[in-house]
C-alpha cells in the first residue's frame, strides 16, 4: 500500500533531500519550502528514516480540511478515528505551526484539538489517552495557513539531526542535517582528501565520514516514532536496517581535522570514538595558519569558521583574511567551502567565490561559498 508522506528539511537543502528521496526509491517526488514531498510504500518510509541525511522528520499527512473557528476545528478532529493510530492506554503529544488571523494562538489550537481528540476517545471508552510532550506513543502535527488545516502524524519521533553519536558539544555546533547537506553540495567524491581545519566538536568530519563509508545516519538510534504505532512490522524494519548495512563500504579517503583549542579537539575525539570512526579520522591540535601542508589535490576543504558573535571586529577580519590567505599559499587543487552569515568578513577571504549558496544555521542566514584554488594564477 502507498502513502504519501512530507520530509522535513532545512531551507536550502530542498533539492538535496528530493536527490536523496529519489535514490531511496521514492516516488512523485516533489521539493516544497523547507520539505520534500514523496509517495511510497511502508517499507520506504523505514528506509527514509533510517538512511536519509538531510532529513529532519518524516511525517504522514492524514486529513486536510478548511476550518475557521476554534469550533470547527474541534468537529474536524472529531471526524478522524484517532484509534486507528492511538490505544486509549496510549500517550499523546500536538506541535502546532499556526500562521492565520482566524487562529492567533498556536498553543490555543493545539489544545482545542487535543480536547476533540481525548473527547472521542471518553464518548468511546469511558477514559481517554494522557498527554506526554516528550516522549509519546503519537506525536500529532497540526499545520494552519490561514483557514487550511493540515494534521499528520510524525514517524520519526525526536528530530532525525540527533544522530546520537554527539553526545558533547561546542559552544555553536554545526546541525548534522546541515552539515550532511553542505558534504553533498560540494559534489565531493568520497576518494580525494576532505579536510576540516576549524572543526570544533568533529561534526562535519564524522558525517564525511559516514558518507564516505555509506553508513546509514541514524545507526545509533534505537527508538524511532513509527515503532509505537499499531502497524508496526518488526521483521521489516530488521530487513530494512540489514538492506542498508549491506551497502556500507570502507573509508578509502584521508579525511582530516584540526582546531586549535584543546578542549574542542578533545570533544571531537569524543564523538569519533562514539561514531566509530576514531580509526578513519586523523585530528590534530593546530591552528589553521600553522597547519603543514595537506595532502596533494584535488581535495575538498570545509570549515564553519567563527562569524564574530565572540570576536572583535579588528580580528573577524583578520581571521577571514588569513583563511584565505592559507588556501591561496597551501591548497592548490583543492575546493574551498565556507560557510559564514558574516558578508563583510567573507569579502575579506579575498578570492572569487565560484559558488554562493544560501543555507540557515539555526536561524542566521548565511552563505555557503566555493572557492577553487590553482596553482599559480587563475587563467
Amino acid at each position: 500500500m502507498s502513502n504519501t508522506y512530507l520530509v522535513k528539511t532545512l531551507k536550502g537543502l530542498e533539492p538535496v533531500l528530493a536527490k536523496e528521496i529519489t535514490d531511496l526509491g521514492g516516488r512523485n517526488v516533489q521539493s516544497l519550502r523547507r520539505a520534500v514531498s514523496f509517495e511510497g510504500s511502508k517499507a520506504m518510509m523505514y528506509r527514509a528514516n533510517y538512511c536519509l541525511r538531510t532529513a529532519l522528520r518524516i511525517l504522514v499527512p492524514i486529513r486536510e480540511f478548511a476550518a475557521q473557528t476554534p469550533q470547527h476545528l474541534y468537529n474536524h478532529a472529531q471526524r478522524i478515528p484517532w484509534d486507528r493510530y492511538l490505544d486509549v492506554d496510549g500517550t499523546l503529544a500536538i506541535d502546532s505551526v499556526v500562521n492565520s488571523h482566524f487562529f492567533t494562538h498556536s498553543k490555543y489550537a493545539a489544545l482545542k484539538f487535543k480536547d476533540a481528540i481525548v473527547d472521542q476517545y471518553r464518548e468511546k471508552y469511558g477514559r481517554r489517552p494522557s498527554v506526554n510532550k516528550d516522549y509519546p506513543d503519537l506525536r500529532i502535527h497540526l499545520h494552519i495557513n490561514h483557514d487550511r488545516c493540515s494534521v499528520s502524524i510524525d514517524s520519526s519521533g525526536e528530530s532525525l539531526h540527533k544522530r546520537a553519536y554527539r553526545l558533547s558539544r561546542t559552544q555553536a555546533p554545526l546541525n548534522e542535517v546541515l552539515a550532511a547537506g553542505m558534504i553533498i553540495l560540494s559534489g565531493w567524491d568520497k576518494k580525494s582528501p576532505f579536510i576540516d581545519p576549524m572543526c570544533g566538536s568533529g561534526t562535519i568530519v564524522i558525517e564525511a565520514a559516514s558518507i564516505a563509508s555509506n553508513q546509514p545516519p541514524q545507526r545509533f538510534r534505537e527508538e524511532f516514532g513509527f515503532m509505537k504505532w499499531k502497524d508496526y512490522d518488526e521483521d521489516l524494519w530488521e530487513s530494512i536496517k540489514a538492506e542498508a548495512w549491506q551497502k556500507v563500504v570502507p573509508i578509502t579517503a584521508p579525511i582530516l581535522g584540526s582546531d586549535m583549542s584543546g578542549i574542542s579537539l578533545k570533544i571531537a575525539q569524543e564523538n569519533l570514538l562514539r561514531a566509530g570512526f576514531q580509526k578513519e579520522v586523523r585530528l590534530r591540535l593546530k591552528n589553521f595558519s600553522k597547519l603543514p601542508p595537506p595532502p596533494p589535490g584535488p581535495g575538498v576543504l570545509m570549515m564553519n569558521p567563527p562569524y564574530g558573535e565572540r570576536l572583535t571586529p579588528e580580528n573577524i577580519l583578520s581571521l577571514y583574511k588569513m583563511i584565505g590567505d592559507q588556501l591561496k599559499q597551501q591548497y592548490p587543487g583543492y575546493a574551498g567551502w565556507i560557510i559564514s552569515s558574516n558578508m563583510q568578513a567573507l569579502k575579506h577571504i579575498g578570492l572569487r567565490a565560484d559558488k554562493r549558496i544560501t543555507l540557515f544555521n539555526g536561524p542566521l542566514e548565511c552563505s555557503f561559498r566555493q572557492y577553487k584554488i590553482f596553482a599559480g594564477k587563475k587563467a
